[in-house]
């Protein structure tokens, strides 16, 4: 079973919405100062380049 360029795309896309909802988690239950905002920013930013990775599966 070899890897191409979709099954990386579909691993990266998972990996980062995983860490996505970790950076949102950590913004939300452990900084309660402005660094939580600065958190869930980041989660959002992991979300929008899991969704390219998702739109560009079956296209690259």
């Amino acid at each position: 079973m070899g890897m191409n360029k979709n099954t990386v795309l579909a691993w990266a896309t998972w990996i980062m919405i995983f860490v996505g909802m970790g950076m949102i988690a950590l913004g939300a239950f452990k900084y309660d100062e402005v660094a939580g905002y600065g958190f869930a920013a980041v989660g959002i930013g992991f979300f929008a380049v899991a969704w390219v990775f998702n739109a560009l599966k079956g296209r690259v």
